[in-house]
């Protein structure tokens, strides 16, 4: 777990924030009976729990949100809905949604937690 720690930490660098990034601890792959290959796993950002920002709704949704995408795709064999959810965040942040994390030097208005995942939720019902 340490040396997962340590990769995580310098990943996080690439994308500019830990609550950007999604992961998946995946067991065997197998057939679901669709013609998909899936594997049963677990989803989660790669962030901790952050208990500095609990209950501030400041915290960035995206790698949960990105999770999910995985699981859709990985376990369940939706990949359509799964391109759909990484389309919906990916057109958030080109609409220029940031949350407090990710916001920089920008010249932009940070979003709350719910903010950012109401957006995202909009664009993917539309």
């Amino acid at each position: 777990n340490m040396f997962g720690d340590i990769l995580t930490d310098e990943a996080a660098v690439l994308s500019g924030s830990m609550g950007m990034l999604p992961s998946a601890s995946l067991s065997a792959v197998h057939a679901n009976g669709l013609g998909d290959f899936v594997s049963l796993g677990i989803y989660e950002p790669i962030h901790g729990s952050a208990p500095d920002i609990a209950g501030k709704g400041i915290a960035n949704p995206i790698g949960t949100l990105l999770s999910v995408a995985l699981m859709l795709r990985l376990s369940l064999g939706l990949h359509q809905e799964a391109e759909a959810l990484d389309q919906a965040i990916e057109s958030a942040l080109m609409e220029g949604f940031r949350t407090m994390d990710i916001a920089g030097d920008q010249d932009v208005q940070p979003v709350s937690t719910f903010k950012m995942g109401d957006r995202v939720a909009q664009i993917l019902l539309s």
